[in-house]
């Protein structure tokens, strides 16, 4: 985190969001995730001033992962969910994850991706978060990534207003935050870093060397971010 705030500071960024840990891995059992998610909560304990954190859960163990929401967010300290690559994000298994969400107002942050490789066994795509979205229009989502292939990922998701895309991942792509804006709007964009696995500088980027006006550059880089955590901040009694 003292690495991570100092690079940070050297490019402007006032806030970030962490998860997942120091070691984490594709698929954790409820004592890996619970393990991550104390890593957080003890990173967060010295620097809770510059960053939030989301709790890590496997939808393969939905009462494991239900019990590690309660107890890292309506008990806790963190602010949202991280779901990853455990399992298709479309599946049954993640209703009652989402319902309970909801219920805390905590926003959901779902990797996204389209390998022409071909993905993961459990990665979703942007096509299967619409799905999901569909069944729960009373909850926040995250589309991490864009989806990779944001031509695709934005417009699967189009049509949802409960969803925002997020940008970071990749490397910077002309065009990228153009079509997003464009597609859906400036207010459901926001600025990611993917800090640890890509830079602030890169990331930024694809912002700040963006065609659109000054105003939809603050929208994502702050103001969107700042509404869609509002909610849950605001019951926790936390100052943005």
């Amino acid at each position: 985190m003292a690495r991570l705030v100092e690079y940070a500071d050297r490019m402007g960024v006032a806030r970030f969001c962490v998860f997942m840990g120091m070691d984490w891995n594709y698929e954790p059992t409820p004592e890996k995730f619970r393990q991550e998610n104390d890593e957080v909560m003890q990173a967060l304990s010295h620097w809770h001033h510059r960053a939030f954190g989301f709790v890590y859960l496997n939808p393969q163990y939905v009462k494991e992962s239900l019990q590690e929401l309660d107890r890292c967010v309506s008990d806790g300290p963190l602010v949202g969910v991280k779901l990853w690559v455990a399992k298709h994000c479309n599946a049954p298994e993640l209703d009652a994850i989402v319902a309970r969400a909801a219920e805390l107002r905590a926003p959901i942050l779902q990797h996204t991706w389209l390998k022409i490789t071909g993905n993961l066994p459990g990665e979703s795509t942007p096509m299967e978060l619409a799905a999901l979205v569909e069944r729960h229009p009373e909850a926040t989502f995250i589309c991490g990534h864009t989806g990779g292939d944001w031509e695709q990922g934005i417009r699967a998701i189009r049509p949802y207003r409960n969803i925002y895309t997020d940008l970071g991942g990749g490397d910077p792509t002309a065009g990228l935050t153009e079509m997003a804006v464009r597609e859906l709007g400036a207010e459901r964009v926001l600025y990611g870093s993917d800090i640890g696995g890509r830079s602030f500088a890169s990331q930024l980027a694809k912002v700040l060397g963006a065609r659109i006006s000054d105003e939809d550059k603050q929208r994502i880089l702050a103001d969107n971010f700042k509404r869609v955590l509002a909610p849950i901040l605001g019951a926790k009694g936390i100052t943005p």
